[in-house]
């Protein structure tokens, strides 16, 4: 089965790199990705840009709008596809004309088929006035928005601004904007699943979870009050055509993780959550059917 992972990193981050050697137990580098992504038939990966200028201060208000892939000192291999990340404190007018220019001609930054929104680490809501460039630059482009939602990867994150029912207000209000809601917006999974599955224009991911090493992932694997869980929420949805396979690499083995979301998904639904609704929802046409 061909695999798209729909939320992935490749960026130079120091608790990236602190957890690929301590947590994951992943090689985090090109070589790293590309190994594991070759032994679980993982075509296609979409990055979340992102980026820090002094080690370990992500989120860093000072990090210049877009924010790319950078794991590499350069572009990211062609089958990486990068959504172009947003820190609302340099979100200028200059930020806008480096993203168009990044669109139309590449500038050094991959296949752009998105954009990123880090709530809660950066402390506006998603509906602030100050994100109102970004998804102008989205719907103009008819790109989808991808929000972090859930608990965050750092103490300095702030819970009230990731909170998944803030999305259903933007969903309203941009209904013709693709949106997909981060890591099902864990731990308030039904609540992502709810607005979801209300609004037509959102979509989920089931990225970042969970985030451990092998071993840790066939533990989890066992303890079924854990997976019922998901699997409850998900089916809140009535169906798996919103619902899109991310693996938040290197904060999961890329196969441990596709074998914890395939015991969240039924067998039927694995093509659409594994592959075809990633796809569909990113506009991706190049060579991966």
């Amino acid at each position: 089965m061909n695999i798209i992972d729909a939320h992935m990193h490749f960026s130079d981050i120091a608790s990236f790199r602190e957890c690929g050697l301590r947590t994951s137990v992943v090689e985090y580098s090109e070589a790293g990705y590309k190994s594991e992504a070759a032994a679980c038939g993982i075509v296609r990966s979409i990055c979340m840009g992102l980026s820090e200028r002094p080690p370990s201060v992500f989120p860093d208000n000072g990090a210049e709008t877009p924010m790319l892939a950078d794991l590499s000192g350069g572009p990211p291999p062609p089958e990486i596809l990068l959504c172009l990340g947003i820190n609302p404190h340099t979100l200028t007018h200059g930020a806008i004309d480096k993203m168009e220019e990044a669109l139309i001609v590449g500038n050094n930054c991959g296949n752009i088929v998105g954009i990123k929104i880090y709530a809660g680490y950066y402390h506006y809501d998603v509906n602030d006035p100050i994100y109102a460039p970004a998804f102008d630059f989205a719907e103009r482009h008819n790109l989808p928005v991808a929000i972090h939602s859930g608990d965050t990867y750092s103490e300095k994150g702030k819970l009230i601004y990731s909170q998944p029912l803030s999305i259903d207000t933007l969903a309203v209000d941009r209904p013709d904007m693709r949106i997909i809601i981060c890591h099902m917006g864990a731990p308030w999974i039904y609540d992502g699943c709810e607005v979801a599955g209300k609004n037509k224009n959102v979509y989920m991911d089931l990225s970042g979870l969970l985030v451990g090493d092998a071993a840790f992932f066939e533990s989890m694997l066992q303890k079924q009050l854990i997976v019922d869980r998901y699997k409850q929420a998900l089916m809140m949805m009535d169906g798996y055509d919103k619902v899109l396979f991310g693996t938040d690499w290197p904060l999961a083995p890329m196969a441990s993780y596709i074998e914890f979301c395939k015991a969240l998904v039924p067998p039927d639904a694995y093509q659409k959550v594994f592959f075809e609704n990633a796809r569909y929802v990113y506009n991706i046409t190049d060579g991966t059917a």
